[in-house]
């Protein structure tokens, strides 16, 4: 069983209350727009991490993480990328391989709104943890956290941050 932290959009920003959380995660996974790799430094002294660019990251986290992770956790297929749109109205770029072969489980950021939805026709299950940063239009810092044990994905929680 592992514990997963998901957040994505922190631009630049993180926080203790963020680092609260990472601390009590055996993963964390960050869906892009990290900002500065100091970000992404920071939490892989505590726990490990994967992670995807976004479109506002530079040259450095670019060199340092893909576009998309597509990986196993436990026995959950889970894809990774920024900008992945959501059921019914998934990204041009990705639409044609995700209908191919859907993920379990597939994580987008770029938004900057907290949502999760089960996607009945593809029979996958789509988060985007809102944005943990503090730049941009949302009014409220989000993350979410949950448990993948086996083929399982259970426990989950939205993190609202101050």
């Amino acid at each position: 069983m592992k514990n997963i932290l998901l957040l994505s959009d922190t631009h630049t920003y993180i926080d203790e209350r963020i680092l609260h959380y990472v601390s009590q995660a055996d993963e964390v996974w960050h869906a892009g727009d990290i900002g500065n790799i100091a970000i992404t430094d920071t939490i892989q002294k505590i726990k490990p991490l994967k992670a995807v660019y976004g479109n506002i990251d530079g040259a450095e986290i670019r060199k340092e993480f893909p576009l998309n992770q597509r990986f196993m956790c436990e026995g959950v297929d889970v894809w990774i990328t920024h900008i992945g749109g959501y059921p019914g109205k998934y990204s041009p770029a990705i639409r044609e391989e995700i209908k191919q072969n859907p993920p379990r489980l597939f994580i987008c950021g770029h938004s900057h709104i907290l949502k999760v939805m089960n996607d009945k026709k593809l029979k996958l299950l789509h988060m985007n943890p809102g944005a943990a940063g503090n730049q941009g239009f949302h009014k409220k810092r989000t993350m979410l956290r949950f448990k993948i044990d086996k083929e399982n994905i259970s426990d989950l929680e939205v993190i609202e941050l101050a």
